[in-house]
């Protein structure tokens, strides 16, 4: 099962799950783009999901249980990437609402669906991070702080699970998708296509890392152990305001 679905890094995924001979429910807040997603696909289905509700989530999980009982996977992919001003008083809607998307998200879907997936054989939790969970967009500064928290977490979670769910972590770098406005075909994102591409070949790998990290990200996610953390944040955020003024 694959939230945020319907669209991007989250369809793209499931898609390719299902081209391997997977069942794959894709879920999301739009049943018209999870049909689109699933469409002329046989054992891909479209459940709708309110990944910002608790008791939703809550109903979510024992519906989709039941009508899945054999369920074995989950890819928390959910998430909002908002821009906000940091150096004036504004309205904090769109910083708390990433925190529910983002990171309350995945926290209440695996707690409504641990039980089940710790008693099958063969179970695995991703979580889709971000490279800037190493290195902020300060541009998107709650956006980049739910993605290092969900990192954190799902070091925990790996730790906590050990031989009895499988747990992964990956970390896209700038993709070409609807994340934020234009974004689908910023200069010098990575086409979502490739970035897929490239994640399938790391997830079917023998052993399957715990991080899946495309060669585009790596800049980001050594940057710390590398000892260039502060040229890399300089570097990043001038990249990406380069970029986005490059679109007018």
């Amino acid at each position: 099962m694959t939230t945020g679905g319907g669209s991007g890094i989250g369809a793209a995924l499931a898609q390719r799950l299902h081209d391997l001979g997977n069942t794959v429910i894709v879920a999301g807040r739009r049943l018209d783009a999870l049909q689109e997603a699933i469409a002329g696909r046989p054992n891909m289905h479209a459940v709708v999901l309110d990944i910002d509700n608790a008791v939703a989530i809550e109903a979510f999980a024992q519906e989709t249980l039941a009508l899945f009982p054999a369920l074995n996977g989950v890819i928390h992919n959910a998430g909002i990437m908002k821009f906000e001003a940091l150096d004036t008083r504004r309205d904090l809607a769109d910083a708390e609402a990433t925190i529910t998307t983002n990171l309350l998200g995945p926290i209440r879907l695996t707690n409504a669906l641990i039980d089940h997936l710790v008693a099958q054989t063969d179970a695995v939790i991703m979580t889709v991070t971000s490279g800037l969970a190493f290195v902020p967009l300060t541009a998107t500064a709650t956006y980049s702080a739910t993605k290092a928290a969900l990192h954190s977490w799902t070091v925990s979670l790996r730790e906590e699970l050990k031989g009895r769910v499988e747990v992964i972590e990956i970390a896209p770098p700038a993709v070409q998708t609807g994340l934020t406005p234009g974004q689908e075909s910023r200069p010098g994102y990575q086409p979502l296509a490739e970035f897929a591409d490239e994640v399938m070949a790391l997830l079917t790998a023998q052993p399957t890392p715990a991080e899946v990290l495309v060669e585009r990200v790596k800049f980001l996610r050594n940057a710390e152990a590398e000892h260039r953390f502060d040229e890399t944040v300089a570097q990043l955020n001038a990249f990406a305001a380069q970029a986005r003024a490059a679109q007018g």
